[in-house]
């Protein structure tokens, strides 16, 4: 397989984020490094890692991203979000109830007024 610069930076990244125990496994010059980060992903990978891995795979083409679909895993509920070179997983936005998306409208219609008058518009 032919690694790009996308995909290379991404192992690095991948790296620095694994276990201890996964890190010696994890090198560009391992042939059964998507193997093993399959594996990994579907065992006792966090949020980050697995986004990353996920993004990997992708950037590697078929078979690899149908690999890692699994139809008991949960949907996910956190995101992950990168910031200046740093990872952050954070939680999916809950869901308001209408009454707060009633209230939010609200502020967001504010009522403008000049000289003491309520101006349409």
């Amino acid at each position: 397989m032919q690694f790009t610069k996308p995909m290379i930076e991404l192992v690095y990244e991948i790296r620095r984020v694994v276990d201890a125990e996964l890190k010696p496994a994890v090198k560009l010059a391992n042939p059964e490094l998507f193997t093993e980060l399959q594996s990994y992903y579907h065992e006792s990978a966090g949020a980050v890692a697995k986004a990353i891995i996920k993004e990997l795979f992708h950037l590697a083409g078929e078979p690899w991203p149908s690999r890692l679909e699994d139809a008991n895993a949960p949907a996910a509920r956190q995101t992950v979000r990168v910031y200046r070179g740093q990872i952050h997983a954070e939680d999916q936005a809950r869901t308001q109830d209408p009454s707060e998306k009633a209230a939010e409208k609200a502020l967001q219609r504010k009522k403008r007024v000049y000289r003491g008058q309520v101006i349409l518009g």
